[in-house]
Order: structure tokens, then sequence, then C-alpha cells
């Protein structure tokens, strides 16, 4: 047996591994989550590849049982920030405070702020000002926090789940595009069937409150995210999340008719990133050790659909930007001319 084939059998059997362990963790999480299987598959894929997640529903779909469910399942540490319109910066990462020494001098020490987690739920994000969410751009993309011209670097793995109310716009500020590019999801949450509603009525009213099983830790997360930088990307299937991203750009060569009408600016390079970095997360999760063209698209939607920007004729129609992802997704071929 060569080193190659031993390399590759090895490979396999690891994404065997990560397959069993995500549907695992996938269908503990079920145990108290109702419906929504979108939902969990995009906050598992996000914690497991190092991203963010933007849930938004109305209120009650259990967003915030899904963050305690994972946080019990995956034996994290969980804390939860509602933002509100006067809530601080000094409020969420934390402030230097005098104090003095057994000597008597003084001295400043810093004392942490709820963002110093694991799992972090921001609830309600845009109702907190501008100067409050943009202390979050920091942590979600270097995981470290810089107070006082000191970095403080988080725990790994750190994973931000935030929500936004898309009813009530009065007292909100809107994320600001550099806010939203840190989102490697973003996830509408579609209210329950009569099923669904009926199950969680069972479960949370009629039925004994369930103990999710700890199924894993930290360390087993990181060592799993070490995985998916062994999975292959072919060069091809990587054009093909390139040329998707460059498909949003209304000027671009691979843009759709509606694009050039009603997009303004398309997706960032971040996007691709994020595509290849989903599907990496998908391929292993089905026990494939390679990305298909299908892991590109399976979340084109959340990838794409909050990093474009309608121009003013898309926002007087009232476009669905997920619409426009669905027809860049269709028309694509999945190979370059």
């Amino acid at each position: 047996m060569t080193s190659t084939t031993s390399a590759i059998e090895f490979l396999q059997s690891e994404a065997d591994d990560f397959r069993q362990t995500f549907a695992a963790v996938r269908e503990e999480i079920g145990k108290v989550i109702v419906g929504q299987a979108r939902v969990v598959e995009a906050a598992m894929t996000a914690l497991f590849c190092g991203g963010n997640v933007l849930l938004e529903g109305v209120p009650g779909l259990g967003k915030t049982e899904l963050v305690k469910a994972m946080a019990q399942v995956l034996d994290l540490e969980f804390r939860r920030i509602q933002f509100t319109p006067d809530l601080m910066p000094a409020d969420i990462i934390g402030t230097n405070i005098m104090q003095t020494d057994e000597h008597g001098r003084y001295r400043f020490e810093f004392r942490q702020g709820p963002i110093f987690t694991q799992l972090l739920l921001a609830d309600e994000i845009n109702r907190a000002s501008p100067k409050t969410q943009s202390a979050l751009l920091e942590t979600m993309q270097e995981g470290t926090v810089t107070t006082g011209g000191v970095i403080h670097r988080l725990v790994q793995p750190f994973f931000v789940l935030a929500t936004q109310n898309p009813l009530e716009q009065e007292g909100t500020y809107p994320l600001p595009e550099a806010q939203l590019d840190r989102f490697l999801f973003k996830v509408d949450v579609p209210f329950l069937s009569r099923q669904e509603l009926n199950d969680v009525v069972s479960r949370t009213i009629l039925k004994p409150v369930v103990e999710l099983r700890r199924l894993m830790d930290a360390a087993r997360i990181l060592q799993l995210r070490d995985v998916l930088n062994k999975v292959v990307v072919a060069d091809p299937i990587r054009d093909f999340a390139c040329r998707l991203v460059l498909a949003t750009h209304p000027d671009s060569e691979f843009a759709t008719d509606d694009v050039r009408r009603f997009v303004r600016w398309g997706a960032s390079p971040r996007a691709a990133q994020s595509l290849i970095k989903a599907a990496r997360v998908r391929a292993l999760s089905e026990g494939r050790a390679h990305v298909a063209f299908d892991d590109i698209r399976h979340f084109a939607d959340e990838v794409l659909g909050h990093r474009a920007l309608l121009n003013y004729d898309g926002q007087a129609e009232n476009i669905a930007v997920t619409s426009l992802v669905h027809d860049c997704v269709a028309s694509l071929p999945e190979q370059a001319a």
C-alpha cells in the first residue's frame, strides 16, 4: 500500500468520523428544537468552520433555546446580551477599573465583559447604536478584544449568534455593511407548521424537560476544525464559487439581467471564502473528503443574501436578494467557458 493510498484512506476515515459526530450533535439538539432543521444545520456549520450567524425571525421561535442547546451538547460556556439603545461598548467588552494593590498604589484592572465567553447570543443586535454594534467587529473577525492598548484573546471556539426582528423597525439601527460581512450566514427563521407547533406545546408543557447529553467539548471542536483544512477543493469548484460571487456584481460578465438592473454592489471576497468553508463542512457532514458543486450551492442563500446591496430600483420594487441569488445559481454553469 502506497503512502498516498494510506493518506486517502485516513482522510476518509476522518470524514466518516465527522459525519457521525455531526449527525449525533444535530440529533441531540433536535430533542429540544422542533423543526428549523435548516437553522440548526447552518448554526452547526458556522460553529465548526469558525464563522458567525445572523438570525432574522419573529420572537418565540427558539433562537435562544438553540444556543443554549448547543452550549449543553458541546460543553461550551454560554452568555446572552440583550441589545438596547442605551447599551454601551463597555457593557459588552468590559472596562478598565482603578484599583489599589496591597501597597496602596493605584493601578488599572481590566474587568471582562460578557463577550468573554464561547457561545454568545447577541439578541436584537440592531436595537443598539452603531457605536455599540461596532464593538463586535474586531471580536467576530479576529477573536480578540483591544482596550487600553492591550489585546485580550478570547477562548476558542468563539461563536456569535445574533438575532434581529424583521417586524419592529422603530428604534432600530440597520447593521452596516462591514458588520453584515462578518457574518458567515444570515438565516431567515420561518414560522412553525401546524404539526411543529403542536410538538412545541407538547414538549415544553405536556412532557418532562429533556436533559441533553454532552457529546463533545472545545478541544474536540478545534480538532474537527483541523480536519476541514484537509478537505479537497478542486480548481473548477473553487472557480465556481468565485464566479458565483462575481455573478452578484452588476458589472460582471457572469451577472444576470436582474442583477444588472437591481443590484448596486455585489458580495465581497469574504463571501467566496465563506462558500468554501461552508462547503467543506457540508462535504464532511455527508462523509465526503472532497467538495462537490452542490456543496457550494447548498448555502448560497445564507452566504450571499446579506452581502449584495440593492440599488434604488431594487428597493423600490421590494426585490428579494435571495431570489436574485437563486437566479445566479441556476444560470451559472459548472464549467467555465
